[in-house]
């Protein structure tokens, strides 16, 4: 009898494993978790290979970058504190694969990539899921500001409850099955909340500043990045009209997103922005602020959510980029597995490269890449 008892015991034990960055975020959802008696386990991605931080990440940056020896340790530190055992895997190459690979090629194709939504599809909801389920973990948990809900027999991805801080535009790729195993304790707090209870708990990382840059660019300038990763120079070519004369010279259409204005180096007589990037003919089209306007745009790649697919058109409020403002619009199927976006009002500087998400009041519907 007393063997049976311990079999249901460990039967129904709840086990987490915590992906935690050495942030305050991902450190007070294990604190969060343990509250509701998971039995907790830590556990940091090494994602940037030895080489890439140290042919890629100049000096000035303090060679810091997410993940770094630093990161770990305030991770170790906050796991040791709540007594739960810390593990750092290392994904290295499945993230050169996934990510930084796809951002050079990503550049080098005229887009404007978002690394972060290739980390978390590939990285955190895919391996680091995989080695959950490997470790007996029937739940995985990260320090998003988003939340989850089970409506009728689907999962739903929803905004967090503070609209300063809501993730759920790069959350956007998860699967049915990665929400039912997937836990967002921060969802339903405020980042005051938050630093406020890691402020009580004595945490080394309370004060922490939040992240900003992409990981492996800390410094922001990533044609660095691409001329040491690559080995490459990107040849300069013409800056042109949308008429097609030669306004001046460019130095390298990498150097240039859609509605960039600044860092053009060209005098124009007259504000110019970034229209469009021609790669094949190593041309860059300028245009006036207001000839960057559409009113419409074409997505693949798209996963959804809240709905099994898109079979009839759709009204919606979609957004562009990270921290753009959704705006109504109306989705409609476009075959080949795309959709057609057309938006109520024209949208300045829609992006080939990016992600466009369908929201549903709070409910993320889906999204896909701006083609």
């Amino acid at each position: 009898m007393a063997g049976i008892e311990l079999m249901d015991v460990e039967k129904t034990e709840k086990k987490a494993l915590i992906a935690m960055s050495g942030g305050v975020d991902s450190s007070v959802a294990a604190y969060l978790m343990q509250q509701e008696d998971f039995r907790c386990v830590g556990a940091m991605m090494k994602l940037i290979p030895d080489e890439v931080t140290e042919k890629c990440i100049p000096e000035s940056s303090g060679g810091r970058s997410c993940c770094s020896l630093e990161d770990a340790e305030d991770a170790r530190s906050v796991a040791f504190k709540l007594g739960i055992p810390f593990y750092v895997f290392n994904f290295t190459e499945d993230f050169r694969r996934d990510v930084i690979d796809r951002f050079v090629s990503s550049y080098e194709g005229g887009l404007t990539p978002n690394p972060c939504l290739e980390c978390n599809r590939f990285l955190k909801f895919g391996r680091l899921y995989g080695r959950a389920v490997e470790l007996g973990c029937d739940t995985l948990v990260t320090g998003h500001y988003a939340r989850i809900e089970k409506q009728g027999g689907r999962y739903l991805l929803k905004k967090g409850a503070d609209p300063k801080k809501d993730q759920s535009y790069v959350l956007y790729s998860m699967t049915q099955e990665q929400l039912e195993h997937t836990r967002f304790p921060l969802g339903d707090r405020d980042k005051d909340q938050i630093r406020g209870i890691a402020l009580r708990l004595g945490l080394a990382n309370a004060k922490k500043p939040d992240s900003q840059d992409i990981c492996f660019v800390p410094d922001g300038d990533y044609v660095r990045f691409l001329e040491a990763y690559t080995g490459k120079t990107y040849p300069e070519g013409d800056f042109i009209s949308t008429e097609g004369e030669v306004l001046g010279r460019h130095r390298g259409a990498v150097h240039y997103t859609v509605g960039q204005r600044r860092g053009l180096r060209v005098g124009f007589g007259r504000p110019m922005y970034v229209r469009e990037k021609n790669m094949e003919d190593n041309t860059v089209t300028l245009s006036e602020d207001g000839e960057l306007y559409g009113n419409e745009l074409l997505a693949g790649d798209l996963n959804w959510i809240s709905v099994e697919g898109l079979s009839s058109p759709m009204r919606v409020s979609a957004k562009i980029r990270y921290r753009h403002r959704e705006e109504p619009a109306l989705i409609s199927p476009a075959g080949e597995g795309r959709v057609r976006v057309v938006f109520d009002a024209p949208q300045r500087a829609i992006t080939p490269g990016q992600a466009v998400v369908f929201y549903d009041g709070d409910v993320v519907v889906g999204g896909g890449r701006i083609l």
